[in-house]
């Protein structure tokens, strides 16, 4: 097998001053992209993520505490989303560990039979890197949620936005379309893969609860004061060329009942604007092919 490309080699530096201004349908003006996160968190494994430092400073196994933390979210907090949404209309991408479909099938069936768009999001939470073999967990995760909703996925995030340099390669060769993991642009664009090209779609890595909340514990409310700053400027900009504003959000996180009325209103806000589509990646990506 070749050496893999760095990521400079698979794109060429575009700044975005120097490209045509890219157009959406009729009236609209920009992209409101809302990605729901649904993970297992294995327990014999570390936990994803840590709200109470372990006092020792070396999180314990098994961490049932956290684990506890995720599981509300799918017991709970994943309910609160699935009513905002319908409510709202909007049927969200969904980037999804393939295990929820075996772990959380009840969870899963819902998503599906409301229309979200189902994105690969790797078999189970944890790192890429850590994969003995990421080739055939990437087959087996696409595999499983086609076989689950009936659509094989176009989308790939993964789990942290973790790569490897051969990454690309594998997801394209699976079938992959977009990934949301190169988070370098307003705007989609194309990379070179071994197998042809793949679209990467503006994913958010700020505009994201984990970062906000997990890590720098900022207050309930602080998810919509940045999201309507992103929302404010991108929508400015969006009178010469199209935009996008993704939203990145999980269950255990955003669907705490101290937080939901922060999300609620981010909606609010945004759909007092007019020119505003909220599409899914799949949505993004079928329109970005007939203008790039």
């Amino acid at each position: 097998m070749s050496t893999p490309m760095i990521p400079r080699e698979r794109c060429d530096y575009s700044p975005i001053v120097d490209r045509k201004p890219l157009k959406l349908p009729g009236k609209a003006r920009i992209v409101f992209w809302s990605i729901v996160n649904y993970e297992v968190w294995d327990i014999g494994k570390p936990m994803a993520r840590q709200v109470l430092p372990a006092p020792t400073g070396i999180a314990p196994m098994p961490d049932v505490v956290h684990w506890g933390f995720h599981e509300y979210g799918m017991r709970v907090g994943c309910w609160r989303f699935h009513a905002l949404f319908k409510k709202l209309g909007i049927r969200p991408t969904l980037a999804a560990n393939a295990r929820i479909c075996e772990d959380y099938p009840r969870v899963a069936g819902e998503a599906r039979d409301e229309g979200w768009e189902f994105m690969g999001h790797a078999y189970e939470q944890g790192p890429i890197h850590k994969e003995t073999d990421q080739k055939a967990m990437i087959h087996r995760t696409m595999d499983i949620l086609e076989k689950f909703s009936g659509k094989r996925p176009v989308g790939w995030l993964g789990p942290g936005l973790t790569e490897t340099l051969e990454t690309p390669d594998l997801l394209t060769e699976a079938g992959v379309q977009y990934i949301g993991d190169w988070v370098y642009d307003d705007e989609p664009t194309t990379i070179r893969t071994a197998n042809g090209p793949l679209v990467t779609l503006p994913y958010t890595l700020e505009l994201n609860d984990i970062p906000m909340m997990l890590i720098q514990h900022h207050e309930s409310d602080y998810l919509l004061k940045r999201a309507k700053d992103q929302f404010d400027r991108l929508y400015a900009e969006s009178e010469t060329r199209a935009k996008f504003c993704a939203l990145a959000i999980h269950p255990y996180i955003s669907g705490q009942p101290h937080r939901i009325k922060y999300l609620e209103a981010i909606y609010d806000y945004v759909n007092q604007h007019e020119g505003v589509l909220h599409w899914n990646g799949a949505q993004i990506l079928d329109w970005y092919k007939t203008v790039a």
